[in-house]
C-alpha cells in the first residue's frame, strides 16, 4: 500500500508511505524553501500517520554539500523526537567522501546501501540503550 502524501509539483518533494514508513526520494538540488517544507510535511505526515520510520533516499544527488548534510541531520533528529527512526539510504561513495572531507560525518545518523537495507533496518525491533552498555536487552 503506497499513498502520496505530497506532490513533487510547487517545491515539493515526493514522500510515499509504504505501510509503517514513509519514503522521501531525494532528486538533483534540494534548496532552502524545499528543505523547509519536506520537513514541515514530514513532521506532518508522522503525526498524522504515525508511521515509525523514514527513509530518505538519496541516490539521485549528485553533490552534497553542507547545507544538504545539516538538513539530512536536522530532519533525522527531528523525526526521532515524533518517534520515528530515520535511514539515509543510497548514498554514493563520492558523497560520503565529500561528507568526510567538510566533516560531517554525523555518528547519530543511521545510514543504509539502498532502500531495500533501509527498510531491513527499520523493520528490526528497536533496541533501547540502557546505562552500562549500548544495545543490551
Amino acid at each position: 500500500m503506497s499513498e502520496h502524501f505530497a506532490r513533487p509539483a510547487g517545491g515539493h518533494v515526493p514522500v510515499l508511505r509504504l505501510g509503517d514508513v514513509l519514503l522521501v526520494t531525494l532528486q538533483g538540488d534540494l534548496h532552502d524553501g524545499m528543505a523547509s517544507q519536506l520537513q514541515q510535511d514530514l513532521a506532518e505526515t508522522i503525526v498524522a500517520s504515525r508511521v515509525t520510520g523514514v527513509v530518505i533516499d538519496i541516490s539521485g544527488v549528485e553533490i552534497v554539500d553542507s547545507f544538504l548534510g545539516r538538513v539530512l541531520a536536522e530532519t533525522a533528529a527531528q523525526t526521532e523526537l515524533l518517534a520515528a527512526r530515520t535511514v539515509v539510504a543510497g548514498m554514493r561513495p563520492a558523497v560520503a567522501i565529500t561528507l568526510v572531507e567538510l566533516g560531517l560525518t554525523f555518528p547519530e545518523l543511521r545510514t543504509a546501501l539502498n532502500t531495500e537495507a533501509a527498510l531491513a533496518m527499520l523493520a528490526q525491533p528497536v533496541v533501547a540503550n540502557r546505562p552500562g552498555g549500548e544495545g543490551r536487552p
